[in-house]
């Protein structure tokens, strides 16, 4: 199985079915193609028919594409694992929670770019924002009422990994409306050794100017 992602330091939607085969130890193979390269959009279209990250290769040679497809055909495939919450109304509300980030946020992505190695908190002051941020911290907190965590439906799973790239960008531009229960959660999804071990390869991974000329 193979899974093909871009730039750790830049691609959210690289990261989230990574952190899930990384964080339940299952095997798979590493294809990383850089963006913004000569020959990078012929590169990640020799695997995706859609011309984007991430894509799942099966041992078959099937391709998946899109973040969220990706997670649940994996969940699928390996049944033993957390992938969803085992109870149907928590389940519901996973499911509910991850296609709101998968298609919404659209001023976050924009104003926010993911960029792990950046600081810089004066874009998280913008009040434009703050709306948008709060309803994220609003479905954190219900969503660890509703299951009493640690994670957001208990167990680290695909709702887990479908905001940790927003956890990223809020680390690089702390935005200020946080409460105190939402940061604490982006601190544990931080301390992830799966997540530890994205951040520390985007460190030496070669920058893109576009992406780190952030107003």
């Amino acid at each position: 199985m193979k899974l093909v992602i871009a730039n750790k330091n830049y691609s959210s939607w690289s990261m989230r079915p990574w952190l899930l085969l990384k964080h339940y130890g299952i095997p798979f193979e590493e294809i990383q193609i850089w963006l913004q390269k000569d020959d990078s959009a012929e590169q990640i279209r020799k695997y995706s028919p859609s011309g984007r990250v991430p894509a799942l290769i099966g041992d078959d040679g099937h391709v998946v594409w899109d973040s969220l497809a990706i997670c649940e055909t994996l969940a699928e495939r390996f049944l033993e694992h957390p992938w969803w919450p085992r109870d149907a109304n928590l389940r519901a509300c996973a499911r509910a929670v991850s296609a709101e980030m998968h298609s919404g946020f659209g001023d976050i992505r924009e104003a926010m770019p993911m960029n792990i190695r950046m600081r810089r908190p004066s874009i998280g002051e913008k009040a434009g924002l703050h709306p948008s941020v709060r309803r994220i911290d609003t479905l954190w907190r219900e969503s660890l009422a509703r299951s009493q965590g640690p994670f957001l439906f208990g167990e680290f799973g695909i709702a887990d990994a479908m905001y940790a790239p927003v956890v990223m960008r809020f680390n690089s531009y702390q935005p200020t409306v946080l409460t105190d229960e939402a940061r604490a959660y982006a601190e544990r999804i931080t301390a992830l050794p799966a997540v530890r071990e994205w951040i520390a390869a985007s460190q030496d991974e070669p920058a893109i100017a576009s992406y780190d000329a952030v107003a």
